[in-house]
């Protein structure tokens, strides 16, 4: 926590650059005596007397890092031996694991990060604060039920009341949007995962409050309890499986409020550190006099001198937190190889503060970031259209408006060229850490948060592509950057550790086992018996508490709280977090020596087991490239360490980036927003009366407000499209979607082995489009991207050929697919690219989407196939629903629906699938039936509920849930009914070709749904007029018109195809009369003479006994066997495709049999 005045609560962890007692001294730099001498004159000490003699003992390199803390805790204060003012416990300060807690939970090493694993776990700090002011920091990793804040040792939780339910507790819940204490009211903004929540408490004032991402969220509790025996603890209750990581400040708050007061301690600390950095600078080595000489700081230049270096590289240790500002002279130093290695063989260079190099972090503040200097002028679009975009172009702006515009676009590129060479700086120093050569001895984990992620993932696409082209260079015969891929191999060799990601084909010790001969044959690898027998780590099952006490055998159980291992100390990236120490920065890690494995039999190696040898390979061992399979060119890709950072590359994104790039947008959102307000409020202004100054007056404030928030955003919005959203951030993104297609294209040639692919491809593959599309636009558009329309036309394939693949298992997997191929045809461009494909895939995608619904999640499939038909059916061809536009006509300004854009070639191949084979047209049909029948039933059902809650006397509030399934379903109906208004337009003879045996069966279930629906939609009064007339909210798509159209659009089809078959007219009105009984009086009057002649020709049961007991609307004619039970063809076909019981003694039927009536009787 940080204190009120004397620093941080906590001592910052010492990454000391010292080695080993046992390593040699480092006096190869220059004599000790010399050595001494320049660290004495570089780091004096203030202090006089004996203290001073004391120090002028010979000093080195050994032992600076004590000589430095002991000079930095001068006259600074000191919290050994006594407490800090206004605050009681031991430090540093964490969770209290062992009786601060209840319920059970998982707690990081570090004793920072828990995860809930009961239903409403608490866990309280160790420490509590009594005096001052005292703030501490919580990244959210899910953003589930949480309540966080501060609670008195006297509070007792337990499973149902955690923090803020007790009456000397106070908790905010971003879940639920509320704050807490006994009672609760609504406070606050919606968190997310990845949001840092800052806790601040004012014991003077008597005042709590929480900010969100540094914004102040209001003081939420005032007039809290204090005085003798209160003090208040850092706590938290969280639900099963929520997780958090709290910041007690033990590394710099990442939103310092203002409430602290500034640490005085870490000033005087820089203070210090600023005058050591001027000593080094002013001060140089004679080496052949062996004396120190005084020099001018402004023309001091790097040389590379070791003993200097060695001196910066302990300064920086302790200004770490500040070296982002001094990235040059960071990269001279590392450019001194054997600097650069002593660096790297300590601490100094962890993950998180190299991770921390590679972040531009985007400013809260825009004056404090300078912004308003560099963009004097502001601008943002003052004309929309209903769509919601700029409606002018250029040459229809004002001058004024022209000039502004131009003016902030000079100001976004000065900002951008800036940035620029931060970002240019950034990459040098990555390129020199990610050195084949350097080896560490340290094998760190850090918690990083996921906004880190989306800078250092450019970074380090920009440096690995240099270091790839690098290699190419040397060596022609290899791939270049633009065409790299992963092999497939790397799934199935063991030599990447996947931890436990999902695979497509399931779990990869089940995959291990049944795909072991295809292992053998296709890739002569044969798994090692061992592993097989052995169930994974990687195969436990997340949910299952007896599996998460597995997952963790060395946890010692305290209590309830479980200490969680150390890879899972970011709840952020979860247990793949390993990840951010192995596949980022692999070529920096430690690799143990292991025994020679064999070549032919692998094993799943951990990352800290891997030899140099098991990546690059030796004596016929091909190292990470194990097991290349026969699909596979037999050609050198790139350098082996590079296609692991790839692979690490493409797992980085799935884990956090994507997740943050979405993030980023809401700024373009907020400044649409607020220009709409602003103009709205303008032209108010402008309709004001003079003689209502007060309503003026007001008008004018709004207008203020507006300006001013939008001159802050529009700004932010210049910095964040410079750093996350510019043309070159977007071909990182693009450069990733091309190298996840040709790895999962690459997969999909080795066959059954492509089941051992990570999920996250194909997820990748999918966000990083629907980032291209989504994200980066208007400002850079996808057509100006190399290779665009190829590259959709490859992923179209991809989405096309897997979504039904049954070498995918995964049932989340399988759904993302049918949704992005769902969006994919939605729109034009990419609808042209389906058409684009090899003809027989698009074959083979209809058959795949025409296959019968049942067992299958068949919403999504059906949507594709209406938007394929959209544009095409009768009155489709609409914006925006025609009903809403006359009932609620202020609707017309917001976004319309995406413009119809039907594909003819994919109808095309519809019908000829459904016209060739009748079978899969028998069952498709009849699926779809069933569909409409339940969905429709389900839709009745709930109307009925909600009018009669819309009826009691009592007022009642319908459940908002409800009234969002209740118009899916009504959504769902119609666009079954769209589906066989395609299918009755395409292919008629499916109806009305009386040579199909089902034809008759599937017209009159047809005409029975749709009597169904006219029946409850068109008579007068009736249930769905009293709902629709509700006019409730959320129940907006519910109107006559849209089911209305549908079912008009399948009945003038039928009919006008009837008439052209000619005799065949005559039985289909005689089907559609049977069943319309009630049909407008349009159905008849259409072909009344037909319908005569139909009716004169059907002929009549002469008894009661002689019909079918099942409809009593047609003579027996079929006999069941081995019943022998009896019913007309009609009823017995109709069952028969969905179940093979027998309607009265349920026994299994194994035929049916032509029946006529004995002539006896």
């Amino acid at each position: 926590m940080s204190s009120k005045g004397g620093g941080t609560a906590l001592t910052r962890r010492n990454y000391r650059l010292a080695s080993d007692m046992d390593k040699p001294r480092s006096t190869g730099i220059v004599n000790e005596k010399m050595l001494s001498d320049y660290l004495h004159h570089v780091f004096p000490s203030t202090k006089q007397g004996p203290t001073l003699a004391s120090l002028r003992k010979p000093l080195g390199f050994q032992d600076l890092p004590a000589h430095l803390e002991k000079l930095l805790s001068e006259d600074t204060p000191t919290e050994d031996g006594q407490a800090v003012d206004g605050r009681l416990g031991p430090q540093p300060v964490v969770l209290d694991h062992t009786s601060g807690f209840e319920g059970l939970l998982f707690v990081d090493d570090d004793l920072l990060g828990v995860i809930g694993h009961s239903n409403f776990s608490s866990i309280r700090a160790t420490t509590c604060v009594y005096k001052g002011k005292w703030a501490y920091e919580v990244l959210i990793s899910s953003q589930g039920l949480m309540q966080i804040g501060w609670c008195t040792l006297s509070c007792r939780f337990n499973q149902e009341e955690g923090v803020g339910d007790t009456p000397d507790s106070y908790a905010y819940d971003g879940n639920r949007v509320r704050k807490w204490n006994v009672t609760t009211t609504n406070y606050g903004k919606s968190w997310a995962a990845g949001d840092i929540v800052s806790c601040l408490i004012d014991l003077d004032e008597g005042t709590i409050t929480f900010c969100l991402n540094g914004q102040s969220l209001g003081t939420a509790f005032t007039n809290i309890k204090m005085g003798p025996g209160i003090a208040y603890f850092p706590a938290i209750s969280l639900s099963f499986k929520e997780s958090v990581a709290f910041n007690f400040g033990s590394r710099p708050l990442r939103y310092p409020s203002q409430l602290i007061n500034p640490p005085a301690a870490d000033l005087m600390k820089a203070h210090k550190l600023l005058g050591y950095i001027k000593n080094v600078l002013s001060t140089a080595i004679d080496a052949q006099e062996e004396r120190l000489v005084e020099k001018d700081c402004a023309v001091w230049r790097l040389h590379g001198e070791p003993t200097v270096l060695v001196t910066l590289a302990h300064i920086f240790n302790h200004f770490a937190p500040l070296m982002i500002h001094y990235l040059r002279l960071t990269t001279a130093i590392l450019r001194h190889e054997k600097s650069r290695k002593y660096l790297l063989s300590n601490l100094t260079f962890d993950v998180l503060r190299s991770v921390v190099f590679f972040y531009i972090k985007t400013p809260l503040r825009v004056k404090e970031a300078g912004l308003e200097e560099l963009i004097p002028t502001t601008w943002w679009p003052t004309h929309f259209d209903k769509e919601g975009k700029d409606e002018r172009e250029p040459k229809d702006e004002s001058a004024d408006e022209r000039l502004r515009r131009r003016a902030y676009e000079r100001g976004c590129q000065r900002l951008k060229k800036r940035i620029e060479v931060v970002e240019e700086l950034q990459v040098q120093i990555l390129r020199l850490l990610l050195n084949n050569k350097d080896k560490s001895t340290q094998h760190p984990t850090a918690l990083c948060p996921p906004e880190y992620m989306v800078c250092f993932l450019h970074r380090l696409i920009t440096a690995v592509r240099g270091c790839w082209d690098e290699g190419h260079r040397k060596s022609p015969s290899s791939v270049s950057s633009d065409e790299a891929y992963v092999p497939p191999q790397l799934f199935y060799n063991g030599k990447v550790d996947y931890f436990d990601l999902q695979r497509l084909g399931g779990l990869l010790s089940h995959l291990k086992k049944t795909l072991k001969d295809d292992l053998a044959s296709k890739a002569n690898i044969i798994i090692d018996p061992a592993e097989i027998q052995a169930t994974s780590m990687d195969d436990l099952d997340e949910d299952d508490e007896s599996g998460a006490a597995q997952r963790l055998p060395g946890a010692v159980a305290m209590g309830g709280a479980l200490a969680r291992p150390s890879w899972l100390s970011s709840p952020t990236l979860g247990r793949a977090n390993r990840f951010l120490s192995t596949a980022a920065v692999s070529l920096m890690t430690p690799r143990r020596p292991l025994s020679q494995p064999e070549k032919v039999k692998v094993r799943t190696l951990a990352v800290e087991q891997r030899t140099e040898e098991d990546i690059e390979g030796s004596h016929g061992n091909d190292g990470l490239l194990l097991g290349r399979p026969l699909e596979e060119p037999d050609q050198q890709i790139a350098d082996k360490s590079l296609l692991e950072i790839v692979d690490g590359i493409v797992m980085m994104y799935n884990l956090s980036v994507h997740q943050q790039l979405g993030k980023m947008v809401v700024v373009s959102d907020d400044v649409h927003e607020y220009a709409v307000a602003l103009k709205d409020t303008e032209e108010k202004i402008a309709r004001c009366p003079a003689s209502r100054a007060d309503i003026l007056e007001e008008l004018q404030k709004s207008q203020k407000v507006f300006a001013e928030k939008l001159n802050h955003l529009s700004r932010r919005l210049a910095w964040i499209n410079a750093t996350i959203y510019s043309k070159e951030k977007m071909l990182d993104i693009y450069w990733l979607l091309c190298v996840c297609i040709r790895t999962i294209e690459h997969a999909d040639n080795t066959g059954s082995l492509f089941a051992f692919t990570s999920e996250f491809y194909l997820n990748v593959a999918m966000n990083a489009y629907s980032a291209l599309k989504n994200y980066f636009s208007p400002a850079n558009g996808m057509d100006e991207l190399p290779g665009y329309e190829e590259t959709l036309t490859q992923l179209a394939a991809i989405l096309a050929k897997h979504f039904a693949d049954p070498r995918i298992v995964g049932t989340d997997i399988k759904d993302s697919l049918m949704q992005a191929l769902a969006s994919y045809v939605c729109y034009p461009q990419s609808l042209r690219a389906v058409e684009r494909i090899p003809e027989e895939q698009r074959v083979a995608m209809m058959k795949n989407l025409l296959a019968p619904y049942e067992q299958r999640p068949w919403a999504q499939t059906n949507w594709i196939l209406v938007r394929l038909w959209r544009g095409c059916g009768f009155g489709y061809r609409y914006t925006r629903l025609p009903h809403l536009l006359k009932t609620k006509p202020e609707d017309a300004n917001l976004p319309s629906l995406q413009k119809p854009c039907p594909s003819l070639l994919l109808q095309r191949h519809m019908a000829e699938l459904l016209s060739m084979d009748k079978d899969m047209a028998a069952s498709f049909l009849n699926s779809v039936l069933n569909q409409l029948n339940w969905a429709f039933s389900e839709f009745i059902g709930m109307i009925q509920e909600i009018q009669q809650a819309a009826e009691r006397p009592e007022r009642n509030f319908v459940d908002t849930r409800q009234l969002k399934v209740c118009a899916t379903c009504f959504d769902l109906s119609v666009s079954l009914l769209r589906v066989l208004e395609m299918t009755v337009t395409l292919v008629p003879e499916i109806f009305l070709d009386w040579s199909r045996p089902s034809a008759e069966l599937l017209l009159r279930r047809l005409a029975q749904l749709l009597n169904q629906v006219l029946n409850r939609v068109t008579a007068e009064k009736n249930l769905f007029d009293r709902v629709v007339n509700l006019r409730l909210p959320g129940l907006e798509s519910v109107d006559h018109y849209p089911i209305l159209v549908a079912v008009t659009g399948i009945l003038v089809r039928i009919l006008v195809d009837g008439d052209r078959q000619g005799e065949c007219e005559e039985r289909v009105l005689m089907s559609a009369g049977r069943v319309f009984p009630f049909a407008p009086a349009a159905l008849t009057h259409m072909s009344h003479h037909a319908l005569g002649r139909t009716l004169s020709f059907c002929p009549q049961p002469t008894s009661e006994e002689d019909l079918c007991p099942i409809c009593y609307a047609h003579p027996i004619s079929a006999i069941f066997k081995p019943c022998s039970h009896k019913s007309c063809k009609a009823c017995i076909n109709q069952h028969l495709m969905n179940n093979k019981d027998c309607f009265f003694c349920k026994a299994t039927i194994t035929g049916v049999e032509d029946y006529s009536k004995p002539a006896s009787s």
